[in-house]
């Protein structure tokens, strides 16, 4: 059910100078999505009457088609954070509820900070900001939250306008903020751009409150889950934290996990009971991983699905729907793509099955390749149930083979194969004997030839 009294405002108008990319900042992606996705997952959890994402110009055309559920400020030009969520003062006219004001780029908040954000705004004294806090190990130049004798929030101080005393502070400022709506636009409009940078800070709101009366307050939270993206650096930071989690959680399901650190998922990735996963494998976006499915050392899954009781690996790779059946088997350097295994199936080694549907229990052999792409066009390859591929066969799709039917090893199969037929392209074999002694003497006596010139 929506929550008439919360909106939020997301603040995603820098270009990000530092990661030296081409991407905004907040597209640069997590666990297989942009990092601004994650943080609008939590928002999205609490339910607000309205989201709304602050943007420059620069950036808009790349983060709008990420952001679809929100509206949209543009923040022209940009002149600090403040000015930023001022940019969003049309967008949120009429509402007097609580706002939470986030940064894209501080993905890892998670549900239960923004509830404790809400429930310390709308606590004892009635606070005007609830400010989230946090104590690193090194506090460099982050913000200082400066209490009082109270406890309350009397001020933030930006690192290049504190004093060395306040510069002593561990608690430092996360960026977000939980605002009373009802006056979050005054406090803003008390502000003014005196300080080091000449521009309008969010957190000199603190004093504004402070000013009219208001108390503030603070909430302490997890340094990981704070952690502000301005470098690649940070963002591997980011991505490490976050694997962890997806770790943890994937083996607090059921997963057993043989050598969790080198094992890497995408934010959506769905394991089920007693799956067990080898060393270094890598999930894609969109896997989901039925009951008791083993997959072996260094496989690749991304966007298809794994039935119940499937082999997977070690050394495969299952592309964008790949559908493996119950009990199937997809072996050691086996590529599917677009392709659905039935039940009981077997793709033990070396083969490359695209745009096929194989049957239940059949067979591919070793080197078997579907040859789907004629230049112009992907074709299918229809394997019947309990048909027999031999080794090293190309099947030129569009091509069936029908159920029960075999093909001989080393065949092109250009035609459909009958039920229970046997297929054999390959010419009858011919042995001359004698003949290789006699090329390895010919091919001797001319490079000992060559050598005398």
């Amino acid at each position: 059910m929506t929550d008439a009294n919360l909106a939020a405002i997301v603040l995603a108008a820098g270009q990000g100078t530092r990661m030296k990319s081409d991407l905004p900042k907040v597209l640069h992606p997590l666990a297989g999505r942009p990092m601004i996705s994650h943080l609008l997952d939590s928002i999205g959890r609490l339910n607000p009457a309205r989201v709304v994402t602050v943007v420059s110009p620069a950036v808009r055309a790349a983060v709008e088609p990420v952001v679809v559920d929100t509206l949209i400020a543009v923040q022209d030009p940009p002149n600090g954070t403040g000015h930023a969520v001022m940019a969003a003062r049309a967008a949120m006219a009429g509402f007097t509820g609580d706002v939470l004001v986030m940064f894209g780029d501080t993905p890892l908040v998670t549900e239960g900070t923004l509830r404790a954000m809400q429930a310390a705004r709308r606590g004892a004294g009635n606070p005007a900001v609830a400010v989230l806090g946090f104590r690193p190990d090194d506090p460099a130049e982050y913000g200082r939250l400066i209490r009082g004798a109270d406890g309350n929030l009397n001020r933030i101080v930006e690192y290049r306008d504190a004093d060395a005393d306040e510069r002593t502070v561990g608690l430092c400022n996360a960026g977000v903020m939980a605002v009373d709506g009802a006056v979050l636009f005054d406090l803003l409009d008390a502000t003014d751009n005196d300080n080091a940078k000449g521009e309008y800070y969010l957190t000199d709101i603190i004093a504004a409150a402070r000013a009219a009366g208001r108390i503030c307050t603070v909430v302490e939270g997890d340094p990981d889950e704070v952690l502000g993206i301005n470098s690649r650096a940070q963002l591997a930071g980011a991505e490490a934290i976050l694997q962890n989690q997806l770790r943890a959680a994937a083996m607090a399901n059921g997963a057993t996990l043989t050598d969790p650190a080198t094992v890497y998922f995408s934010f959506d990735t769905l394991l089920g009971r007693d799956v067990t996963v080898g060393p270094n494998v890598v999930f894609g976006p969109g896997v989901d991983v039925a009951d008791g499915v083993e997959i072996k050392a260094f496989c690749h899954l991304e966007n298809c699905r794994v039935a119940a009781g499937a082999t997977i690996g070690p050394f495969a790779r299952l592309r964008p729907d790949a559908d493996i059946g119950p009990g199937a088997r997809v072996g050691n350097f086996v590529e599917v793509k677009n392709a659905r295994v039935a039940e009981g199936a077997k793709i033990n080694h070396l083969s490359y099955v695209g745009d096929t549907d194989v049957g239940a229990r059949a067979n591919i052999g070793a080197g078997t390749i579907t040859c789907n792409y004629d230049g112009f066009m992907k074709w299918r390859t229809e394997i019947g149930p309990g048909a027999s591929i031999g080794s090293n066969t190309s099947l030129v799709a569009p091509v069936t083979i029908g159920a029960g039917a075999i093909t001989g090893a080393g065949s092109v199969i250009r035609d459909d194969v009958p039920a229970d037929a046997l297929a054999v392209s390959a010419g009858p074999q011919t042995n001359k004997d004698g003949f290789a002694a006699g090329y390895r003497a010919a091919k001797a006596a001319e490079k000992a030839e060559k050598g005398k010139s």
